[in-house]
């Protein structure tokens, strides 16, 4: 251990709101809106309220893979909540999600809320009929790796990316907590992949939907410029199984809807019509020099 500070909890926390490094402006101990401020509706059956982040990547993936499965019923509106900017901390965010989180779907054909991205792509799955299977022991599977992943990622998010990342000081004590945990959890998903060719089985699906967006992006180095460290390499199955699902257009399409980093050419910030892709990415709509 080479850190040299050991901090002492006191008898009762307190909240400083200047603590939390990149973040901190829009952490806080307390739910509820912040601000009035009603949602805008698209003409689509759904209305999605994201950003790009990998959560929000898993439902807009998701929406683009349906519609590529020829469910017309799965057009989409996807509005961008700029988190950083405390948008969804609105009031009408707050009426779809009262945590707070993105992403979060509104279907304006029954009226029903979904929040939380898991939730989202079982709904959908179940809405439609699609990426997930119906016998009883092979849907189970791909449950089992859909609420792995919901378990698992907030330790690869929140924990591992958080201290590597963002904190405002590097602490060895959780950098080598979480990376331990991530790199078990690399070799979980590596070991499964050596047997079969997606999460829980051959077959494609929610499960599969719902880690690339966190794992595949990270082993293909696209998470925080963490590629050498972690030894991403290594991981052969995982590499294979993600470079797979990029291959396939709707993943394509829908990992840069509600995204705002990175290359111009890769960031539509809303999709409301198939043609947006070609006409509305931040490349078509302002010059390089302004990203």
């Amino acid at each position: 251990m080479s850190d040299t500070n050991q901090y002492q909890p006191p008898s009762v926390w307190t909240w400083d709101a200047e603590n939390g490094g990149e973040w901190a402006s829009i952490n806080r101990p307390v739910a509820g809106p912040t601000h009035e401020a009603s949602l805008p509706r698209g003409k689509h059956p759904l209305q999605i309220y994201s950003m790009g982040t990998p959560n929000g990547q898993k439902v807009t993936i998701m929406a683009e893979e349906l519609l590529a499965a020829g469910e017309t019923g799965a057009e989409y509106d996807a509005h961008l909540i700029r988190i950083g900017e405390g948008d969804q901390f609105s009031s009408g965010f707050v009426d779809i999600n009262p945590n707070s989180k993105i992403p979060a779907l509104l279907d304006t054909e029954t009226g029903i809320r979904v929040f939380e991205s898991g939730s989202i792509l079982l709904y959908l799955a179940e809405k439609f009929g699609q990426f997930l299977p119906k016998e009883t022991a092979a849907r189970t599977e791909v449950l089992n790796w859909l609420f792995w992943l919901q378990g698992s990622a907030p330790y690869l998010g929140g924990g591992f990316g958080h201290f590597y990342a963002y904190a405002p000081e590097k602490f060895e004590y959780p950098i080598d907590r979480f990376t331990m945990e991530v790199k078990r959890q690399l070799d979980v998903l590596d070991r499964e992949l050596a047997e079969h060719r997606y999460l829980g089985g051959n077959e494609y699906s929610i499960a599969d939907i719902a880690t690339w967006p966190w794992y595949g992006n990270l082993v293909l180095g696209e998470a925080y410029d963490a590629g050498e460290f972690l030894q991403v390499e290594s991981y052969k199955n995982v590499r294979r199984w993600a470079k797979d699902i990029l291959e396939r257009p709707a993943v394509q399409r829908g990992r840069i809807v509600n995204r705002t980093r990175g290359p111009l050419s890769e960031q539509l910030h809303e999709r409301h019509d198939a043609s947006d892709f070609d006409r509305k990415t931040q490349d078509k709509l302002a010059p390089e020099s302004a990203g």
